[in-house]
């Protein structure tokens, strides 16, 4: 087998890079990609063609975890039986959950990258391929993306100060630390710059950010200073991942009097049982969860509301869960994700009495499905015979011809289901007025009337 230490350079290298976990995943591994390749390296996209793999791994829930190290080792075991060795970097939430651990359990990883150490990247390539030279200069400011898509998350912080009992993410990513605005508007002009339309700001907890900044700025700042990014070419702003507290009076008023920011709005509930709050270590209650999501259908008419719920949380009752449930119902959600209660180790969850045998929580989940599926895909209908924008994500050849795939403003990208053109000239990052004829599940199918210059 070659040694991969005879290479001189990266730039004789290529890079193959396989994504786990959350959008805010693929952010880290394109602000990767993007370092690697201002080095020189290019970008493989299978195994045989790689002299190093990286994999940004997820470990939110233990069967996150599981899945990254058994995609590592299946990884490994194929570089096993090539024809010559590449070595594996193992970056992101595995190591930063688990640290000095991984070294001596999983022997086949040359290197091990915590999500705070990701800028790094380019020096740790080249030492594993042998490469040396200088230290890599660190970006500045500005970071650097490799977008050809539509649509763009932006991260917009880091961390989390909540600390819920059952979430392990202050564990894995520190306590909250929000971009400055200045950093986040350079990242926005380089994206739109290259034909991204549409700018999804993302972080653990969007709504609390800049209050660590000089000045306190607020999220409704932030938000208008990108809809000033996004104005010249027509483009959208969504935000997602805000908790209920997070929704202020100037929030609400931007995101209904600003054209640009779209009224799409992402609260993860949890569940709406008081004491089931409380125990999760967050706070309100079904009355107050009622009174803050009619406000907001009151003062944003017609917008979309996302929402999350977790079933069988530990010591959730029958009487608890058919609360949710009917919650749930009640609210008529546009999109609701739902999951089952994982115990994560080191959260004090995990260590709760009452937890929840795994065939009634399997039952309890199932039912917030069912509500998910009976309310979103009535909310999806609705839609049908309205004449609408959307953005052109891809073209597909299909059984039937070609079909343009996009979403439209209501439709959070990779999330919400899509928009399907069987007719039309157009090509990604256009954006397009159809009108929607019909509906199955979470996808629309429109007519084309029309594209914007």
């Amino acid at each position: 087998m070659d040694n991969p230490s005879s290479m001189s350079t990266t730039a004789d290298a290529s890079c193959l890079f396989v994504t786990l976990g959350c959008a805010k995943n693929e952010v880290d591994t394109d602000r990767m990609r993007a370092l690697l390749l201002g080095d020189g390296l290019s970008e493989a996209h299978e195994v045989d063609a790689a002299d190093v793999i990286i994999v940004n791994t997820c470990s939110f829930l233990a069967s996150a975890t599981s899945e990254s190290i058994e995609t590592t080792l299946e990884l490994a075991e194929e570089v096993a039986h090539g024809v010559r060795s590449r070595p594996i970097i193992m970056c992101g939430c595995v190591p930063s959950r688990y640290g000095d651990e991984l070294a001596h359990e999983l022997p086949e990883v040359a290197a091990f990258v915590r999500a705070d150490e990701e800028d790094g990247i380019v020096d740790v390539v080249r030492r594993v391929l042998g490469s040396g030279g200088a230290p890599a200069a660190r970006p500045a400011g500005r970071m650097l993306r490799t977008i050809e898509g539509a649509s763009a998350y932006v991260k917009i912080s880091d961390g989390c100060d909540r600390f819920c009992t059952f979430c392990a993410i202050p564990h894995i990513r520190g306590r909250y630390s929000s971009r400055p605005a200045s950093e986040i508007l350079d990242e926005v002009r380089g994206l739109v710059a290259g034909g991204v339309r549409e700018i999804v700001l993302i972080g653990q907890d969007t709504g609390v950010w800049g209050h660590d900044l000089e000045g306190a700025p607020c999220l409704a700042d932030l938000l208008r200073m990108v809809a000033e990014v996004v104005r010249p070419c027509r483009g959208w702003v969504r935000v997602l991942y805000l908790q209920p507290e997070g929704m202020t009076d100037e929030l609400i008023a931007t995101i209904r009097d600003v054209d640009e920011v779209l009224p799409y709005i992402d609260i993860p509930i949890q569940h709406c049982s008081e004491r089931v709050l409380g125990r999760m270590g967050r706070s309100g209650s079904a009355a107050e969860l009622r009174t803050l999501f009619a406000r907001l259908r009151e003062e944003i008419p017609g917008m979309v509301l996302r929402t999350t719920g977790m079933a069988g949380f530990p010591g959730e009752t029958d009487d608890e869960a058919d609360e949710l449930a009917d919650f749930l119902a009640e609210q008529e959600f546009d999109y609701l994700s739902v999951f089952a209660y994982s115990p994560e180790e080191g959260t004090r969850a995990a260590a709760m009495d009452g937890q929840v045998d795994e065939r009634t929580k399997l039952e309890r989940t199932q039912r917030l499905v069912d509500v998910s599926e009976q309310t979103g895909f009535s909310a999806t209908a609705r839609h049908v015979g309205e004449r609408t924008k959307v953005i052109i994500d891809g073209v597909e050849e299909g059984e039937w011809g070609r079909e343009l795939v996009g979403h439209a403003w209501f439709q959070a990208p990779d999330c919400d289901g899509a928009v399907h053109l069987e007719q039309g000239e157009a090509s990604v990052g256009d954006i397009v007025t159809c009108d929607l004829v019909d509906s199955f599940c979470y996808e629309l199918s429109g007519v084309m009337v029309s594209k914007e210059g």
